[in-house]
Parts: C-alpha cells; sequence; structure tokens
C-alpha cells in the first residue's frame, strides 16, 4: 500500500510516539460516535481521505499538528485520540456554559439503550448493595446479559434490580444516561438461551467460554437524561 504524502511528516521532530494502532483505533471509533464518514472527517481536518483510511489502518507514527487537526475535526481533544484519559474516569471537564439537562421520552431512551455494549447493574446482595459492570443486548425491550452461575450478577434473579448505562463526551461537556428498574429472571429454557446467544452483539470481556447463563431484565421503568451546552 503506497503511504500517502502527509504521511511523511511523521518522521519529523514533532511526531507523536505512542502506541499508531491505538491512534487508528480511536480516531475511526471517534468518527464512529460522530457518525462521520471518513471523507467528511478528512475535509474537516483538511486532509486526503487516504491518508486518513492509512492512519486508521496501517501502523505509523502522527505528528502533533495532524493529530490537532484530527481532535479539532473530530470535536474531541488530541489527548483524547492519545489515549491520555483511558486510565481516568469520565466527566473530569468543566461544565458548559449554560448547561440544558434535558428528559429524555422512551423511544430515545430505548435507542441509546440499543447500541448495546457495556452497562451498571445494580443489585442487593446478600453481602449489602452492588453495582458491577456488565456486557448487555437490548432484546424485545429486555436488558439481556450473560455470567457464571456463582457470579456476583447471578444474584439479580428474582430481584428488582437497576440497570444503567451512559455516554460522556468530556470535550463538549455533554453526554446522556438512561436507567432502567425492573425484575432479573435467569433464562432457564435452553431454546431462549440458545436465540439470546445467537441475537448478542457483544461477548463478555472477561472468560466468555464460562460464562453461559443468561439473564433479562424485564423494565418497569426506563428513564433517561441528556446534558449539553444552552446553546444546542
Amino acid at each position: 500500500m503506497a503511504v500517502p504524502s502527509e504521511a511523511a511528516s511523521a518522521g519529523a521532530a514533532d511526531a507523536v510516539h505512542s502506541n499508531p494502532g491505538d491512534i487508528g483505533r480511536r480516531i475511526a471509533r471517534r468518527r464512529d460516535q460522530l457518525g462521520m464518514s471518513r471523507e467528511e472527517a478528512a475535509a474537516r481536518a483538511g486532509m486526503a481521505p487516504g491518508y486518513l483510511q492509512y492512519l486508521e489502518s496501517q501502523p505509523g507514527e502522527v505528528s502533533t499538528a495532524c493529530l490537532l487537526r484530527l481532535a479539532g475535526a473530530l470535536e474531541t481533544t488530541m489527548g483524547e485520540l492519545l489515549g491520555g484519559g483511558v486510565d481516568l474516569p469520565p466527566g473530569r471537564g468543566d461544565s458548559a456554559q449554560r448547561p440544558r439537562l434535558d428528559e429524555l421520552d422512551p423511544a430515545e431512551c430505548r435507542t441509546l439503550l440499543s447500541t448495546h455494549g457495556v452497562g451498571r447493574l445494580a443489585v442487593t446482595t446478600s453481602e449489602g448493595p452492588a453495582v458491577v459492570p456488565v456486557n448487555y443486548t437490548l432484546v424485545d425491550d429486555s436488558v439481556v446479559f450473560r455470567t457464571a452461575p456463582h457470579a456476583l450478577p447471578s444474584q439479580a434473579s428474582g430481584k428488582e434490580v437497576a440497570f444503567e448505562v451512559d455516554h460522556i463526551d468530556d470535550a463538549l461537556s455533554q453526554g446522556w444516561s438512561v436507567l432502567v428498574v425492573g425484575r432479573a429472571q435467569q433464562v432457564t429454557d435452553p431454546e431462549e438461551a440458545r436465540g439470546l446467544g445467537e441475537l448478542a452483539r457483544s461477548r463478555p470481556w472477561w472468560s466468555p467460554e464460562s460464562r453461559d447463563l443468561w439473564m433479562r431484565i424485564t423494565p418497569r421503568r426506563t428513564t433517561g437524561r441528556r446534558i449539553r451546552a444552552g446553546g444546542q
């Protein structure tokens, strides 16, 4: 694959020394979050689409100037593209000017939930209340996830629980959260469990082979909020 001419600047003194594969994945992921095509992002950053494709898919150092332009085009920061916030909790930035808090209607809550990924399960256990992250999928308006038979999330069976998923954009000081309250039950029908396995769009991050117990949360109440800058 021919390297676009702009890539030659990566050998200059201002080259950023970081894991290039991680940078490429973060650039692509941020584009996906914004629903932005590669061509649109490249145009905003003042670079050729072929060079942006190269950055997203091929190892190579990236110049500081290039990353600054990309950060502006993708409405984020160079630090975020470099992974500077990986080990830090989200929401450390300042609030936006005139922030506005909007209640989300049920349809928008469901749309945000249906993006799937990692959410937080709040459950009362034998040792008291606990909150744990789980990989989930939305199936027929129910939140489903799988766990191990003796893992903490399995203690949710037969109880009313809370499940929360959110997204925080530090660069723009905005974000959203959706809360589901309902009863959790084990899925005991083998055919139903098999069907959920086929529908699930993500696997547990840890020991997926041992997490064969499916749980379903049937919503009793679903609410959501979005915070954004007042001018938006």
